[in-house]
């Protein structure tokens, strides 16, 4: 059954939102005024009544009637006050929903415009993915090319005290503070400090004497790293001979000047000049420090590159397997030079189209980080490149965080080379599995390293 609507409802009905507003604002200023109406016939009354002094019979029936009266016009105020009230409460809610409407109208108006924004963007990633997609295989390329000249700007540390001679209390102060500076790219600071250093020992030491050839090869490393390759050289060279001439030409610290030179060369291309050089320095510490000494190690890892970057495959092979055998025997295979040495062999593996060894070596240095972090291998404790070769999603979450800097670095280059290589063998899915990864390391651990000079 239909329900019928008086004609007063049917009205409030047809009336607008701001007609209802309007009227509510009309009864309560009708209401205010008769409030104001009986607050002024209560307070009559109630003054009248304290001042009649009937006789004692006719008291209690005067004074029945005037209560009667004031409670009447007490409950008459309470329902003006409520009527006030449920018009403030009209009143607001009013004004809450027009601010409703008008917000909604905004997020409308918003939401449009997300919607045409996100179809430019869908269009836009579209072609940046179809861009992408051909850069691939060129930036895989370039990202080999890059890491076999990496190792000339790692070695930033100078090898002055390892097995040789040691560096005076006073000059490792200024080296420290010379590193400091130049590590900040102060080189106004740094260049100038040096050089009044080394006047000053040429003055009291006389320029043939070991201490004037420390401060050469500081300052030969300060130039280095500003691409001052020939002011560089000719430093080095000065120190090479001093040390030569004072230390002997079988010297640790012999070695450590050629090891820089060699560095130097490096840089600038020049491998042929270079690799005699190391070739040098190699000798000199297998015969003071011992064949299975590991500075012998890192010699034989900056040959290994210097030969590398000559196409001499053979030799590379040569040397990282010596320099791994070494790490592995003397530091043990958790140390980070070992999944360090297997990386650069990988990569020449690479260079030569081995890409099975390479894959072989990746997944060792990854495996042997997965173990060293959760354990052996079982069920579904499996390493990283497992799960991207099945197509997973990423459930490892790299527990690298308490690791070394050494070992963070080392196992996050470790996933971007083989991802590459994944790449280059159209394993996409597999190759952005382990990008990811990296990438989700790298902010786990972010801030925990501070990478320095040396």
């Amino acid at each position: 059954m239909a329900t019928m609507l008086y004609p007063r409802e049917e009205k409030l009905e047809k009336m607008s939102q701001d007609e209802i507003v309007l009227g509510t604002k009309a009864v309560v200023q009708g209401l205010e005024t008769l409030r104001s109406e009986h607050h002024s016939l209560l307070a009559a009354l109630l003054d009248t009544v304290s001042r009649l002094e009937p006789p004692p019979q006719q008291l209690p029936h005067e004074s029945s009637a005037a209560q009667e009266k004031a409670l009447l016009l007490r409950k008459s105020l309470e329902a003006i006050e409520l009527g006030l009230g449920e018009a403030q409460v009209i009143i607001a809610l009013s004004s809450h929903l027009s601010a409703v409407e008008s917000e909604k109208q905004k997020l409308r108006a918003q939401v449009r415009r997300l919607v045409q924004e996100n179809q430019w963007l869908r269009d836009e990633l579209a072609a940046t993915q179809h861009k992408l997609q051909r850069s691939e295989q060129s930036v895989a390329q370039l990202e080999e090319d890059k890491k076999h000249l990496e190792f000339m700007n790692q070695i930033k540390k100078f090898d002055e005290d390892q097995g040789g001679y040691e560096i005076p209390a006073r000059l490792r102060t200024l080296h420290n503070l010379v590193i400091q500076y130049a590590s900040q790219g102060r080189y106004e600071v740094a260049v100038p400090l040096c050089k009044q250093a080394l006047e000053d020992l040429e003055k009291t030491s006389g320029h043939d004497h070991p201490d004037v050839a420390t401060m050469l090869n500081i300052l030969a490393l300060v130039y280095r790293d500003q691409n001052k390759y020939k002011e560089a050289a000719h430093l080095l060279n000065d120190a090479l001979a001093i040390r030569e001439k004072t230390l002997g030409k079988d010297h640790p610290a012999v070695a450590a000047t050629l090891n820089n030179l060699a560095v130097l060369y490096g840089k600038r291309g020049k491998y042929k000049e270079a690799e005699p050089l190391c070739k040098r320095a190699l000798e000199i510490r297998e015969k003071v420090l011992g064949k299975y000494h590991p500075d012998v190690a890192k010699q034989l890892n900056n040959l290994a590159l210097l030969c590398q970057n000559q196409g001499k495959y053979e030799e590379v092979q040569y040397y990282y397997q010596r320099a791994l055998e070494i790490y592995e025997s003397r530091l043990g295979p958790d140390n980070p030079n070992v999944a360090k040495t297997k990386n650069n062999l990988a990569s020449s593996y690479i260079k030569q189209g081995k890409y099975k060894e390479a894959e072989t070596l990746y997944k060792e240095i990854l495996t042997q980080a997965h173990e060293r972090e959760f354990g052996s291998v079982n069920g579904d404790n499996k390493p990283i490149w497992m799960h991207a070769e099945e197509r997973e999603e990423c459930k490892v979450v790299w527990g690298l965080a308490q690791s070394s800097k050494a070992s963070f670095l080392t196992v996050n280059a470790t996933l971007k080379s083989l991802g590459s290589l994944y790449r280059r063998q159209g394993k996409v899915e597999a190759a952005e599995t382990l990008e990811e990864c990296a990438q989700k390391s790298r902010k786990q651990v972010r801030g925990r390293f501070v990478l320095s000079m040396g």
